[in-house]
């Protein structure tokens, strides 16, 4: 009975079925042999045999056998009478071995043997944690939801394993319960108070690219590659791909028949637009696919500054811009260049007035609200009707009413 109470920790010890053989052998000995020089000083005579498969072990102490009366250590030494006692034919010089009960230790000893067993089991159990999700980084996740909080959610996979999904690493649209399943990627793992720390991540361009390959076998396959991701969480994504088959049509496979492939991800992404563009070298062609769906008249790039300058038609300047500002921003990051967008001017356009003209007559706080939506001239403002102008400013119908009044009144 003396081995009971170790036995439910070997059980325990036999259940991390990811920790090999060997390692578990090795563990086990050494909380063995730290109790023996804990008690006795020394080890070295002691041989500990371990079943793990039946949660049982042996301990078996080997002493020499010497003179009556001669017994200097109890630990290292038997005199010949008590081996005699164990087997008649015991010499002096020769080495008796018996078996050393667990209950002989006392019961404080057992209870540390356990205690030490547990934490070690603990211990192992952390850092095997920590280097399965070490090696998981940029790896998508399914979990259950177990906690929500105000920072952050707690996620556990399969295994049981804590995971958390801070709420910077959310897509602001998210909404999750205790018992949802989940999809996200590990972004981050590290060791905090000797706990392994795993984070989660749906924000990352990372996560985008992952939900691609699981999408568009050939993603998966290596035939089409990502080139770069840029994305603003649950607004809008641009990805650049390029196909190294010249029979595929990279954004034809991305997008799939009818869409059928990218409406799995903006679902998963809750609803994010997602611009799917063919990479090329041509700095200038990146740029007009970049700037999508708006048509671009011309650029002028300057390399070495890193801008570039597009000219658009008046109608095409509000889609190049998108709502908030989101397209511009994005095809400046995915292509690397600062985008500028210009009105294409022509004849008709000459008698045109820019709105800094007006800085006497309109407020300039007004006029930087125009400018926002990449109206800078009179007539700019003025082929846009009063509701267009109410949705994409934040001003008042009153305001926007009285601004077209001004710039009327200069070309009457």
């Amino acid at each position: 009975m003396e081995n009971l109470n170790l036995i439910e920790t070997f059980s325990e010890f036999k259940e991390l079925k990811s920790i090999d053989r060997a390692t578990m052998m090795s563990v086990l000995e050494d909380v063995f042999r730290g109790m023996l020089v804990k008690m006795f000083g020394s080890a070295d005579n002691y041989d500990i045999i371990i079943n793990i498969d039946k949660g049982d072990f042996e301990i078996w102490r080997n002493r020499e056998v010497v003179e009556n009366g001669e017994v200097t250590d109890p630990n290292q030494q038997i005199s010949l009478a008590e081996a005699k006692l164990i087997d008649a034919d015991y010499e002096v010089g020769e080495e008796v071995t018996d078996e050393v009960k667990l209950l002989d230790f006392g019961r404080r000893a057992i209870l540390a043997l356990r205690q030490n067993l547990t934490a070690r089991i603990l211990d192992l159990e952390k850092n095997n944690i920590f280097q399965k999700y070490r090696d998981r980084i940029g790896d998508i996740i399914t979990g259950e939801i177990y906690q929500v909080w105000k920072r952050e959610i707690l996620v556990l996979d399969e295994e049981g394993n804590e995971l958390i999904l801070p709420k910077t690493e959310q897509i602001p649209t998210d909404y999750f319960r205790k018992g949802d399943s989940i999809r996200a990627v590990v972004v981050r793992v590290e060791m905090r108070n000797n706990t392994p720390l795993i984070i989660l991540s749906r924000t990352s361009p990372i996560f985008l690219e992952r939900l691609f390959e699981l999408e568009v076998p050939e993603i998966f396959d290596g035939l089409i590659i990502i080139k770069k991701i840029v994305r603003i969480p649950g607004e809008r994504a641009k990805v650049a791909v390029e196909s190294y088959d010249e029979r595929i049509d990279p954004v034809g496979a991305c997008v799939g028949m009818k869409g059928s492939r990218i409406h799995g991800i903006v679902r998963e992404l809750k609803n994010e637009n997602i611009d799917v563009i063919n990479y090329t070298n041509n700095l200038q062609l990146f740029i007009t696919r970049a700037l999508s769906p708006a048509k671009i008249s011309s650029i002028k790039i300057d390399e070495k500054s890193k801008k570039a300058d597009v000219y658009l038609k008046p109608n095409e300047v509000s889609l190049a811009i998108g709502k908030g500002g989101l397209n511009i921003k994005l095809a400046s990051q995915l292509t690397g260049y600062e985008i500028d967008v210009y009105r294409e001017t022509d004849l008709a356009d000459e008698e045109d007035v820019n709105l800094d003209e007006f800085s006497d007559e309109i407020d300039g706080w007004i006029i930087d609200e125009l400018k926002a939506i990449g109206c800078d001239t009179a007539r700019s403002v003025l082929n846009l009707n009063i509701e267009d102008l109410v949705k994409r400013t934040d001003l008042e119908e009153e305001t926007i009413k009285e601004v077209l009044k001004i710039l009327k009144a200069e070309f009457e």
